[in-house]
């Protein structure tokens, strides 16, 4: 499957509606794929293309490598969406326009609401195997143009339920720090070779898909390794079985009802949303450049 990163200028572009996908006997596997790779960094799905069958879930990066000093992700905008780091192993440098900047460690979670328009970044630093997730979600129409927000959690700030750690919304009564909107789940999870695991999603959320980074997986009949499947519209349990040591995140949603309009780095629910917003990155840039921040 080829995939498409945002960026670069462009018109706005309405995507194209996305197919229903099939409902079938089984929760079973209907989209799989391995991404492409971008120097250290698997880019696993973009808005253009397995985006739309997740949303609100609309990017996924996979990241995995010894840091060498050169910055992940420049300082660089967005609108309309939020972005979550789910950080597994190393150190990493963040700042953004909000006013936050501080070093987080393996485990930690950074979570930005863009809103109307923010502008970050975020490095590598130290010598440590720098491996993790950055995700991007589509926001509600109520809050794609609203005031950006940032959270920072520390690994003890992120909740676990068995295997799992909450990385965002709820799970068997334990509920994630991260105040992001209701009807989504993101949760990250490690298990045993042998080990067996059942995630019953909450009511409403028919979307669901996972990604293994590390092992395999035997789940809906099929083995997974090094990839993202989605799953069939149901509200339908899932049941993961280890082949050997295991590390994946699964998310699971309520689907976002909007068409995604795509800009520069930014994802809205029309171009009018989508004008707002690239309006209010422009001006933020120009004072990072007045600053000596950004060329």
């Amino acid at each position: 499957m080829e995939h498409t990163a945002i960026g670069g200028r462009q018109a706005p572009v309405r995507s194209a509606q996305a197919p229903d996908l099939p409902v079938l006997d089984h929760r079973a596997i209907v989209a799989r794929t391995r991404g492409r790779g971008h120097g250290p960094v698997t880019r696993v799905l973009s808005p253009s293309d397995i985006g739309e069958f997740i949303k609100p879930f609309v990017f996924l990066d996979y990241f995995d490598f010894m840091p060498t000093g050169d910055a992940l992700f420049p300082m660089h905008p967005h609108s309309g969406i939020a972005t979550i780091t789910v950080l597994l192993s190393g150190d990493l440098r963040y700042e953004d326009t909000t006013g936050a900047s501080g070093v987080l460690s393996g485990g930690s979670v950074e979570w930005m609401r863009a809103g109307n328009g923010v502008w970050h970044d975020a490095s590598p630093t130290g010598r440590s195997r720098f491996r993790g997730y950055q995700v991007w979600v589509a926001l509600p129409r109520e809050l794609e143009n609203g005031e950006p927000q940032s959270q920072y959690l520390p690994a003890r700030s992120v909740p676990h339920k068995g295997p799992a750690r909450v990385v965002l919304g709820g799970f068997e009564g334990v509920h994630s720090r991260v105040a992001a909107p209701a009807g989504m789940n993101l949760l990250h999870v490690r298990l045993s070779s042998g080990e067996r695991w059942r995630y019953e999603p909450p009511a409403g959320h028919t979307v669901a898909w996972t990604h293994v980074n590390e092992g395999a997986l035997l789940v809906s009949a099929e083995r997974l390794q090094d990839e993202l499947v989605v799953f069939e519209r149901s509200e339908d349990a899932l049941e993961f079985t280890a082949e050997g040591d295991t590390d994946f995140i699964v998310g699971s949603a309520v689907e976002h009802p909007h068409d995604l309009v795509m800009g520069y780095y930014s994802v809205h629910t029309s171009t009018e949303a989508l004008g707002r917003g690239e309006a209010e990155i422009a001006r933020i840039g120009r004072q990072l450049r007045v600053d000596g921040r950004i060329r």
